[in-house]
């Protein structure tokens, strides 16, 4: 019972934290900067503070590492992952996709995610080796074949480094070999698309553990597969992911390769 105990915490912090976050969507953001265009509001604090102490209320002797806070590590085989606002840019300029992502791992095996749709007000879930769901319904990645039939997703980093340059030739190789690519600003919320199928592919660099916790176990239940942009194993704290339906995956790894190498 200790997988539906978590998940139900989950979704209790996911459900609060994003009351408090609709209610800063109306008003005037206060911006801090971590970056030159990595920004942090008052509502990326107060939505963490109260995940954290939702989680810690219930599981006091769990670990965390969350986005704002950093980690607060405890001798303990459960870790939380916590995103409290993922898309804080498109928050703060009122464009329509961010979300909270949260996930726990045990024993270092993502075990249990929920993303939350803020804007859509959809909820995924997932618990290892039960399926992926949105909103209680059942969810599968897509069954397009080919690379030129699909739809992909990306993300771009906030330093304008070697792997930016990387992803704009990805981009334009891409753009022009497939339907088309999205760029969205939520990497948990383009997980959980690529997991419902309305996409097929999704890669990005630099993300952290937990831009893509959550949304790994989402993907991977719903029947999607996950490595590093070359082909192999990914986990969540290397800097790279490639994600998708599985079917076009292999010819996704092979023409990635012949940009970057």
């Amino acid at each position: 019972m200790i997988f539906e105990e978590l998940l139900d915490v989950a979704i209790k912090a996911a459900h609060l934290s994003s009351d408090i976050i609709l209610e800063f969507s109306d008003k005037s953001k206060v911006v801090d900067y971590k970056g030159r265009t990595d920004l942090v509001t008052i509502a990326d604090k107060k939505s963490e503070k109260l995940i954290i102490d939702t989680i810690l209320d219930k599981f006091q002797d769990h670990s965390i590492l969350a986005e704002e806070s950093g980690s607060n590590s405890k001798d303990s085989k459960y870790l939380w992952l916590i995103d409290p606002l993922d898309g804080t840019t498109n928050f703060v300029h009122g464009y329509p996709s961010y979300g909270i992502s949260i996930a726990c791992s045990i024993d270092n095996i993502i075990s249990i995610a929920v993303v939350k749709d803020i804007v859509n007000n959809d909820l995924y879930t997932s618990i290892i080796n039960k399926g992926a769901f949105k909103n209680g319904s059942l969810i599968n990645i897509s069954k397009t074949k080919t690379l030129i039939d699909s739809l992909l997703v990306t993300g771009f980093g906030y330093n304008h480094d070697v792997n930016w340059e990387l992803n704009m030739k990805l981009f334009k190789h891409f753009t022009d070999n497939t339907q088309g690519v999205r760029r969205l600003g939520a990497a948990s919320i383009d997980l959980c698309h690529l997991a419902t199928g309305i996409v097929d592919g999704f890669w990005e660099y630099d993300l952290k553990p937990w831009d893509t916790a959550a949304g790994k176990l989402i993907v991977e239940e719903a029947g999607g597969k996950i490595t590093k942009l070359n082909g192999d194993k990914f986990n969540i704290y290397q800097n790279q992911i490639l994600a998708s339906n599985k079917i076009i995956h292999e010819d996704l790894v092979l023409d990635i390769s012949s940009i970057i190498t």
